[in-house]
């Protein structure tokens, strides 16, 4: 199920920025979403190789990985549990868990801090279970995400992301390393106080000479935004048909504009941007648009 993929470049434009790409991660699957879809290709393969049959994760009610979880259990056949962040609510994005045949477990945020432990009360006596860390971060999710390098065909001064454990962007630096390139990989923290993600990286990177952490584009925290972000997504959506999220991509496309403006690039520089998907997690903020 993972043997395919379609994430094109292409360029964006955005007037002052003349060298902006995107790559289109957000295009490889509707559900599946972008570095979702990198980060379960090896777990699954892992789970695979071990006889695993029986997912089960973490996250919040809106949580883009419990959908491409529950997506990608339904697609190979195996069963999946995720344990739910807070009280129990109905969404849009539980109803497609709930479709895709995935049991929720709702879990008080206290209980939910210890997810090694929840995962051993419900689940520890029975072999089939695999355990999978909240937003998919473990070594094997940077293995897919490295291969975003992989499938370059140009060389870009500078690429861009956004991160919330920081496992998509270990991945990604390892994949520069492992190239060799001196492309600058610039990461956007979408929690407050996000020097942490350099510690987090470097679990799965020993090599961060390349790594540039951008701490002042979080707009407040994870998941929170301010009208100005707001009206940055609706501007930016408007003029180049391109559809952001609250909570990832559009702290990152914004700090890129902030940067051009604040002279951070040359002219010369060629610009990539990840484009990590996980647009369902729009509904979250419905209300704020």
């Amino acid at each position: 199920m993972f043997e395919k993929i379609y994430s094109p470049i292409q360029k964006l434009e955005i007037a002052p920025i003349n060298n902006l790409f995107v790559k289109r991660d957000d295009l490889i699957d509707p559900f599946i979403s972008g570095n979702k879809w990198r980060k379960l290709k090896y777990i699954l393969q892992k789970a695979a190789e071990e006889n695993k049959n029986h997912l089960v994760t973490f996250g919040g009610a809106y949580s883009n990985h419990l959908l491409a979880t529950a997506t990608a259990a339904a697609k190979a056949g195996l069963k999946a549990t995720a344990f739910v962040r807070g009280e129990q609510v109905q969404n849009e994005m539980l109803l497609l868990c709930g479709l895709f045949g995935m049991n929720l477990i709702f879990t008080d945020r206290e209980s939910y801090k210890n997810k090694k432990s929840l995962f051993d009360n419900h689940f520890g006596e029975d072999k089939n279970s695999y355990f999978i860390d909240e937003g998919g971060a473990c070594l094997e999710a940077t293995l897919g995400c490295a291969e975003v390098i992989d499938e370059l065909t140009d060389i870009y001064t500078h690429i861009f992301c956004a991160a919330g454990t920081g496992t998509t962007a270990a991945g990604l630096l390892n994949g520069i390393n492992n190239h060799k390139l001196k492309t600058k990989l610039n990461v956007i923290p979408v929690l407050k106080g996000g020097d942490f993600i350099k510690d987090q990286i470097s679990k799965y990177s020993l090599n961060t000479e390349n790594l540039v952490l951008h701490n002042n584009y979080h707009f407040g925290g994870y998941a929170k935004t301010t009208p100005e972000l707001i009206n940055f997504i609706k501007d930016f959506t408007a003029k180049t048909g391109l559809l952001l999220d609250p909570v990832y991509t559009a702290k990152m496309f914004y700090a890129i504009t902030n940067l051009q403006k604040n002279n951070y690039f040359k002219p010369e520089d060629k610009i990539l941007a990840l484009h990590t998907g996980g647009l369902m997690g729009i509904f979250g903020m419905k209300d704020k648009f």
